[in-house]
């Protein structure tokens, strides 16, 4: 199930490959290789090229040589010991946890891949909210298709760069595990696209001061037979060749319990294991499997002396094409905070600490990225949407992400048993407790989930737990312990937070613990619904401030010891209440929601210019500041007595700040915010706290109120089938076009019948995106009608036409991934007067290539026979078969900057009439939305320009949408700036609605859209309503975002 499969573009007589599994988008401009590539051992290296896959690599790992900054009382500090392992003593790892520079480190990861948002002036937006979420580190993808387009072509250009990632990454202080996948086999010599990866690499390790901390192998592979085995060998061996320089694990991902390559041939460093318990299905979000409830027992059986990975943890889910497919709405819903609570905490429990969750932030699979199985959105369902913009999900990381990165005892715990196991620390059986202790603090964590994970019920319960001095059974003052339906909680019990403080246990969750200017902090939260308390000792000299209603202090209380407090949280409570003010200590409830409007943004030390790493938790620094109210907080530094901030805002909020206690004056990025700082006013019962405390107001730029958007209109109009044009097709001249006479194909799908000649697109080039087929024959007028075989893909389409005259559409279908037809075998009828006898007649086929297949457990199924795979006239044969698909194949397109997969094989297309600047002042005045001219089929293009103005210093999410009803017969290629963003399928959909970021759209100039119109029946309206939105706006964003459209030009097309 893991999520991505790279192809490599197969040329003629060249696809070999094998897949890698079904589950969601791949790559349809190439193909896939995963197996047989030591059964063909003695190919040409053009033949390997392409045969070769790329996968991915994931691990995270890194070290440098500083002295730890983790007080030694939180167990982060690791001794070197022959426990560890490691290619590097800068990287290494035991059973608990990595390791880097002698510091324990857990993983907490998002996948993110670059080439889904083409523009690498955002990538930084992304990385800022990965990190403000909590979470350390970015598992990405690489696309072996769009970067090695061709043998010995290798291109790190624009947003195939990985060095505005690295960059980027170093800047956030986000770890990155790389996944470029498969390659060819060493003895060829160093293939040119792992050797490009390599030398963009080896720089920016761990080991030099760089993000990256591991390289994933290849992507779900099988270690049998043998031959996949030594894959794996020749893989490794490029890498670890000594003058390659990678020296950071090589990982792997399992894609079921299948203990691959954790020993014997082939054995990478650090073996993970992929799990996505909840499938694909949006259509029922609320009807759950359970939780894997052997996790930790897998672990314990095939690789007890290594962390527990999780390279791909279920995130979100794709969507299929199809009328009933759900949309990614109830995909965020399936995977929602309730999953992330329930799911997330059962990994915890098996005692899981590197875990990367697929997807994070998902994207677009624009032009021909995505598999049949998907369509252009990759949202996924993910906690960053499409957009970019935050969601409850979201939220939910955040939480989780925050606690794990105050949570350094948690690093490292041995499990010690479960309910299952003969845990008796429940005392309704209807909640399921793991037990986990860190075993040189005595530090207790006890993850409870329902007994029936699925259930919606509310239920109740005492705990018994063990702490570092005695056993209780919690809580002591409220009447139990709660979970609300589907719902996960991680009691803790003897505590650290910050240097020197410990709490007894907690039936309220830790939100935030730490250390800010010398004071013990400690934030917890709970749903407002349910009663919660802590005990702990309180230290220091109280500040004044009234007591808080809804809680309650208790001392001498039966079971803990002298000076020790319980604290009661009543439920009901609302906002952020303020427990404990002292010299030495703070501790802040919070109900769940208020908790989520809080950041915890890392604050680089003073003297750390020039350190590479200084912005990398625990590594660089260990200084935060607490910051409540904005919708972000991207940023935050400190100089002098000034506390920068930087962030969005969405709406005018209140602005709740604990710093250091000498911070006198704040600023919101750039600007100063007034407000009431502690110890300047003579109450400071608004302020968290007295020691460090500001309130103040934010409000959002009164400029952003004016942005608005224009209609589209002023479209320009023009055929673009002239192949098919008026006064017959023999007008047309296809003699630049490619002859399609190949005999032979490695793809196993044979020709169904016919001649013996192959067509199949990628025997010739075009792979990828709509290819047109042009077969002659010379008319005796006994011809009636012609057979075709068509092979596109699931969801894909067709339409035929005998010279001028059409003939009709084949269309494949997808019902959210069931009824699927990716093949039609039909009789093509010819009507009265099509032909013309005694002269050229020629079979037009314009096809539709949604990609190639999964493979799944059947490899082959990936060397898609996309193309014609039956021809036949009822009499007589045809003398010749032409093919075009994207100008220049895979070594000569012209468009380097939007890559190989932007564009297919239109008139237009090929014409460059997508691209800004191309001069249509010619072309006949035509709405959008009146469609063709008399409502035939054909394709046509519309073009229009429009501009905008938005106000610097935002952040202005926009769309594309289609607003006619769902149902007409049509296909529309959305071009933006020359980009192909969307591909709309208005019989099947689901997709209306196509998201365009700034950088591909032009804040401020000129834009151009066009849309190739392919309407496949006659006579049926079809009337495209394409509008333009704002879909919302944010003071603030990342800034700095630079377009890269290159405009039209007339060299190389045909």
């Amino acid at each position: 199930m893991g999520h991505e499969t790279h192809r490599v573009p197969v040329l003629p007589s060249t696809a070999t490959t094998a897949g890698i599994k079904a589950s969601e988008t791949r790559y349809s401009s190439s193909i896939l290789i995963h197996n047989e590539h030591h059964q063909m051992k003695r190919k040409s290296s053009w033949f390997w090229f392409s045969t070769c896959l790329f996968s991915a690599v994931f691990v995270l790992l890194s070290t440098r040589a500083q002295q730890t900054l983790v007080p030694e009382n939180q167990a982060t500090r690791f001794e070197r010991s022959d426990t560890a392992m490691g290619i590097t003593d800068q990287v290494m790892f035991d059973n608990y946890s990595l390791i880097l520079n002698g510091q324990r480190i857990i993983i907490h990861s998002g996948e993110f891949h670059t080439f889904r948002l083409p523009v690498p002036s955002l990538w930084p937006d992304i990385l800022q909210k990965v990190k403000a979420a909590g979470l350390n580190a970015v598992s990405v993808y690489t696309h072996m298709g769009l970067i090695n387009p061709a043998p010995d072509v290798v291109d790190f250009n624009d947003f195939r760069a990985l060095q505005p990632l690295y960059d980027a990454a170093k800047a956030a202080g986000i770890w990155i595990v790389l996944r470029p996948g498969p390659v060819c086999p060493s003895h060829i010599g160093q293939p040119p696209y792992i050797q490009g990866i390599i030398d963009e690499t080896v720089p920016n390790q761990i080991t030099q001061g760089g993000p990256v901390i591991a390289i994933q192998i290849d992507n779900e592979y099988s270690q049998n037979p043998i031959t996949n085995a030594e894959y794996f060998v020749d893989l490794e061996a490029v890498y670890r060749d000594p003058s390659s320089g990678i020296v950071v694990p090589l990982t792997y991902n399992d894609p079921g319990q299948g203990r691959n390559f954790i020993n014997g041939t082939g054995a990478v460093d650090l073996y993970g294991l992929d799990s996505y318990p909840q499938g694909f299905d949006c259509s029922n979000p609320t009807v759950w499997h359970p939780v894997t409830t052997n996790y930790h027992q897998y672990h314990a059986d095939v690789n007890p002396s290594q962390p527990w990975y999780f390279p791909e943890f279920q995130g979100g889910s794709f969507d299929a094409w199809g009328p009933t497919a759900p949309g990614y709405a109830p995909c965020r819903v399936l995977t929602g905070p309730d999953f992330q609570s329930v799911f997330n905490m059962q990994l915890w429990a098996s005692n899981a600490k590197l875990i990367n969750y697929y997807m994070f932030f998902g994207g677009t699979s624009w032009g021909g990225l995505p598999f049949p199985g998907v369509y252009t959105s990759y949202d996924y369902g993910a906690s960053l949407m499409e957009s970019r913009e935050l969601t409850t999900k979201y939220d939910e990381i955040k939480r989780q992400g925050l606690f794990l990165r105050s949570s350094l005892e948690f690093y490292k715990t041995d499990w010690i048993a479960d309910s299952s196991t003969g845990l008796a620390a429940s005392t309704n059986p209807d909640a399921f407790v793991t037990f986990l202790r860190n075993p040189d603090t005595q530090a207790g964590f006890y993850i409870v989930r329902q007994t029936d994970s699925t259930s919606t019920a509310n239920i109740t319960f005492k705990l018994n737990v063990t702490t570092a001095s005695t056993s209780l059974q919690i809580p002591l003052a409220t009447s139990s312990i709660a979970l609300s339906g589907r719902e996960s909680k991680m009691i803790v019990t003897s505590y650290a937070f910050g240097q020197s403080s410990r709490l007894v246990y907690s039936t309220a969750q830790v939100f935030f613990s730490g250390t800010i200017d010398g004071r013990d902090i400690l934030f917890l939260h709970g749903a407002n619904t349910q009663a919660h308390e802590v005990a702990l000792t309180l230290t220091g000299s109280l500040n004044p401030r009234d007591e808080p209603s809804q809680v309650v202090f208790t001392q001498n209380v039966a079971g803990l010891g002298p000076g020790e407090t319980l604290v009661s949280f009543l439920d009901g409570v609302e906002g952020l209440v303020t427990v404990w003010d002292s010299d030495t200590q703070l501790v802040l409830f919070a109900d769940s929601e208020t908790a989520a409007t809080f950041w915890a943004p890392t604050i680089a030390l003073p003297d750390s210019a020039g350190d590479p790493l200084a912005n990398y938790w625990s590594l660089g620094t260990n200084d935060t500041v607490l910051v409540g109210g904005p919708y972000l907080v991207r940023n935050a530094s400190i100089q002098g007595t000034t506390l920068a901030l930087r962030g969005d805002l969405k709406n005018d909020v209140t602005l709740t700040v604990i710093a250091p206690r000498n911070i006198s004056s704040i600023t919101w990025n750039g600007v100063s915010v007034s407000g009431d700082f502690a110890g300047t006013q003579d109450t400071n019962a608004s302020l968290p706290t007295i020691i460090g405390g500001f309130v103040g107001q934010l409000q959002t730029s009164s400029g952003l109120t004016g942005i608005s958007v224009p209609n589209l209109e002023g479209w320009r109009f023009m055929d673009s089938l002239p192949e098919v044009g008026s006064g017959g097709t023999m007008m047309f001249d296809d003699s630049s076009w490619v002859v399609a006479d190949n005999t032979t194909t490695n793809s196993p799908s044979k020709p169904l019948y016919g001649d013996g000649r192959v067509l199949y697109g990628c025997d010739y080039g075009f792979c990828e995106n709509i290819v047109l087929w042009r077969g002659h024959f010379m008319a005796t007028g006994a011809e009636k009608s012609v057979n075709l075989s068509i092979n596109g893909g699931e969801a894909f389409a067709a339409s035929v036409w005998l010279n001028d005259v059409f003939l009709n559409t084949s269309f494949g279908n997808s019902t959210n991934n069931h009824n699927n037809v990716g093949e039609t075998d039909e009789k093509f009828i010819f009507p009265e007067g099509a032909l013309v006898v005694g002269r050229d007649n020629v079979i037009t086929i314009v096809q539709d290539n949604m990609g190639h297949d999964e493979s799944g457990s059947t490899p082959d199924t990936t060397k898609s026979p996309r193309g014609v795979r039956g021809f036949q006239l009822n009499s007589g044969n045809f003398t010749t078969w032409k093919v075009q698909g994207k100008v220049g194949r895979y070594f000569n397109y012209p468009d380097k900057v939007r890559g190989v997969l932007n564009e297919g094989g239109l008139f237009g297309e090929r014409q460059d009439w997508h691209l800004p600047g191309f001069d249509t002042s010619n072309w006949t005045t035509r709405d959008l939305i009146e469609g063709l001219p008399d409502s035939k089929a054909g394709v046509g293009f519309f073009v229009t320009t429009f501009n905008l103005t938005v106000t610097q210093g935002s952040d202005v999410p926009m769309s594309f949408t289609f607003e006619e009803p769902l149902g007409q017969p049509y296909r529309a290629l959305l071009f933006v700036n020359g980009w192909m963003m969307g591909k709309r399928v208005g019989n099947l959909g689901p997709q209306s609605k196509f998201i365009v970021h700034e950088g591909i759209l032009d804040y401020n100039g000129v834009n151009t859209v066009a849309v190739a119109l392919w309407s496949m029946t006659p006579g049926v309206p079809v009337t495209p309503n394409l509008q333009l939105s704002i879909d919302n706006v944010y003071d603030g964003g990342v800034g700095g975002i630079v377009t890269n459209n290159p405009p039209w030009s007339n060299v190389g097309r045909v």
